[in-house]
């Protein structure tokens, strides 16, 4: 094989690597945001759901610690997002959205703000799935308070009011 050759095959390699690492937070996502989803009815926490969506799936190692970063984000730092898209987007107080387009928005800010995910991949990836999972209207909420956060962090703008002694 000639070195051009081996170069063509390091490419391919890296290209399917590359792809395998994409759909593996695509599935984290998606798994991540149903069970944040869940856990908004009270029964269980998101992580213990999370762990049988993780099972139920067969996801791999990359996919489980992507999902489990992004739920222990968002479980962790909740009180902070909140208070981000309350300051962000007044008009849509968080205690009054839909369950599912609350979480769309909490899972893209935890990623946005917690994640090694450049923001501009996260806030299209997020986008995505607040039009597949609710419409239009929280689609451009997830799209201008992600992008908004995104604007203001990279500005060094970026700070949260402090939620209070718990």
């Amino acid at each position: 094989m000639t070195p051009a050759g081996d170069d063509a095959d390091t490419n391919l390699r890296s290209g399917r690597a590359a792809t395998d690492e994409i759909n593996s937070h695509r599935l984290g996502r998606r798994l991540a945001l149903a069970a944040l989803f869940e856990a908004e009815f009270g029964q269980r926490t998101a992580e213990a759901i999370l762990e049988r969506h993780l099972a139920e799936s067969g996801a791999d190692a990359t996919t489980a610690g992507f999902a489990r970063s992004l739920v222990s984000g968002v479980v962790e730092d909740r009180e902070r997002i909140d208070a981000l898209v309350e300051r962000l987007a007044p008009q849509y107080p968080v205690v009054q959205l839909a369950r599912m387009d609350r979480t769309l928005l909490r899972s893209g800010i935890g990623e946005v703000l917690h994640s090694g995910t450049p923001p501009r991949v996260a806030i299209a990836e997020w986008v995505e799935l607040a039009r597949t999972y609710s419409g239009e209207p929280a689609r451009r909420l997830v799209n201008g308070v992600l992008g908004r956060i995104a604007r203001d962090s990279e500005a060094g703008a970026l700070r949260a009011p402090d939620p209070g002694p718990q």
